[in-house]
């Protein structure tokens, strides 16, 4: 058995069924998507465009591509006529932008709106008041080209397993807030975008609904030139 094989294996274990893995293969060569595809996976992530597009003409056409990375506008273009799931929308010009290019395609584009919970600047993310703020201005409703599914969040890199405990439920506290508030008629937002490889138990644990899973996967992630 390979290490992908064992890994996945592994980790299957852990991840009820209503829980989606989103595998994390930036930077991992085609060899090793080819590999966790082989072993049942469908659904990999990535979050630099022109890598993601150079693997998506290249494998297998059922993959489901989820862009999980911080995007910009300029760039939404190349990955509006595949992509399945955009994972970061942080922005109300980034969601119109999407929905101007979606349009342009006849595609109608799943995304989730990003939560700034970490304490950390370096994350992009609306906070929770922008976030309400937002969706009170009402003027998102006339995007016909994009589909909000949910919410997406990514905890404080740290030891500290209770801050990141603190800051998944604060985010599921959110999403049901939005849910009740703004979609409660819309079965489609129903995705919680949280934990990584380590943390997605405790994410998990907390109510996410898509964990997005690399290192336990791929190992170390293999950088490679400008990508």
């Amino acid at each position: 058995m390979s290490t992908i094989q064992s890994n996945i294996q592994s980790l299957r274990q852990h991840i009820p069924a209503h829980v989606q893995l989103v595998c994390v293969s930036k930077f991992n060569p085609n060899e090793a998507i080819l590999e966790a595809y082989e072993n049942g996976e469908r659904i990999f992530g990535e979050s630099k465009v022109q890598e993601l597009c150079g693997k998506q003409e290249s494998l297998p056409k059922d993959i489901s591509w989820h862009f999980i990375g911080h995007l910009q506008t300029n760039k939404i273009k190349f990955l509006v006529p595949f992509v399945s799931l955009i994972h970061g929308v942080d922005s109300f010009n980034l969601l119109t932008e999407i929905n101007k290019q979606a349009a342009k395609a006849g595609r109608r584009l799943n995304c989730l709106l990003q939560i700034h919970i970490a304490r950390e600047e370096t994350k992009f993310g609306f906070s929770p008041d922008e976030l309400l703020e937002m969706l009170d201005a009402g003027a998102w409703k006339q995007l016909q080209n994009v589909q909000i599914c949910g919410l997406m969040g990514m905890a404080t890199y740290t030891d500290n397993r209770i801050q990141i405990q603190t800051e998944f439920r604060g985010l599921k506290t959110l999403f049901d807030q939005v849910k009740t508030a703004y979609f409660d008629s819309e079965p489609s937002f129903c995705e919680l975008s949280m934990g990584m490889s380590d943390d997605y138990r405790l994410a998990i644990d907390e109510g996410s609904t898509l964990v997005r899973v690399g290192s336990s996967i791929f190992g170390s992630r293999m950088y490679t030139g400008s990508l």
